[in-house]
């Protein structure tokens, strides 16, 4: 097996972030679950856009976020996923370049606009995201740098993107290159709503063992065990995995490697702003440690540094020096 040219390859969706602050009438006004996620089409996102007030508009996306992250800790990273020839996807291109992150993959010139999440951040910090997919539901097999994926370390999957039919194939052909060159696959569940369409899919998977590294929340890993009970859920999975890797808020974070746990409490935080990113952040920092070959304990507390400033701010992008965050953890 050759050595890897890249850290990471990512498939996710290409989605640019439009964030408002709004108030609980708001978000009871319009029918909308609080701290939820949903799917919306063209008509849901043109009427939400315009009911909320002025905001940011963030170039945004789960893998694309923990991307992000990662090439401000140093490492190698390369993007894959859709973007229609408009201007969000001319800013989409342009944002995650600029952070030093490859990204190839051809524009679609047809079809619908480019991705973007509407984000509702309450006074509580709770974010209420509503995703419109547009051109990033169809990304094709045929738009993968299989050879590119081949070269990177760990290929890191996005679980909202496996939702649409087009990309769940692009990303099963994507870990079949991984399996074949040797390289390492990272998942994150993303969300209970795509465990409730796709869970036989991702059990599946874990069975297989075809992912090597999970990344969850609480409320995921039960969904995906179907019980209520956190610690059945992990001793479900734990056995099947590699690493897992299970995230529980302000309770901090668990990793169980090869069998063994591990366990770090939430880095503290002087105020929550915007939860916006933090598993995404949290996924950062973990996997920035575990490509420099760091130990779980300390990939974990790398994800808590990270996940806190996020939520410190508004968006999901880091605004602060991550590696002067992270210190002496990164040597």
């Amino acid at each position: 097996m050759s050595e890897p040219i890249l850290d990471i390859v990512a498939i996710g969706n290409a989605i640019v972030d439009v964030i408002s602050q709004e108030d609980d009438a708001f978000i009871a006004s319009h029918a909308l679950t609080k701290g939820g996620m949903q799917l919306v089409d063209t008509e849901q996102a043109e009427l939400l856009y315009s009911a909320m007030s002025s905001g940011l508009e963030i170039s945004g996306g789960s893998a694309a976020n923990t991307l992000a992250g990662m090439a401000a800790l140093g490492c190698s990273c390369a993007f894959i996923g859709q973007v229609r020839d408009d201007q969000l996807g001319d800013i989409f291109a342009h944002d995650i370049r600029a952070l030093g992150i490859s990204f190839e993959t051809a524009v679609a010139t047809d079809g619908p606009p480019t991705a973007r999440c509407l984000i509702m951040v309450t006074p509580d910090a709770q974010r209420t995201m509503n995703t419109f997919l547009g051109a990033s539901q169809f990304l094709p097999p045929s738009a993968l740098d299989l050879d590119m994926i081949r070269s990177a370390r760990i290929l890191y999957l996005e679980g909202y993107l496996w939702d649409p039919e087009q990309p769940r194939a692009a990303m099963r052909s994507a870990i079949a290159a991984a399996r074949e060159a040797g390289r390492e696959v990272a998942f994150t569940l993303s969300d209970a709503f795509v465990i409730a369409r796709h869970g036989d899919d991702f059990r599946a998977l874990i069975e297989e063992g075809q992912i090597d590294i999970l990344f969850s929340n609480e409320s995921e890993i039960t969904a995906l065990a179907g019980t209520n009970d956190v610690e059945k859920a992990i001793a479900t999975f734990a056995p099947r995995l590699r690493t897992l890797v299970v995230t529980r808020s302000e309770k901090g974070a668990i990793a169980i490697r090869d069998g063994e746990r591990h366990t770090v409490t939430a880095a503290p935080v002087e105020k929550v702003l915007d939860t916006t990113g933090a598993g995404d952040l949290f996924t950062a920092g973990f996997l920035a440690g575990y490509v420099r070959g760091k130990a779980p304990t300390q990939c974990l507390e790398m994800g808590a540094l990270c996940a806190a400033e996020v939520i410190s701010h508004y968006g999901a992008r880091p605004e602060k020096d991550l590696k002067g965050l992270l210190g002496g953890l990164l040597d």
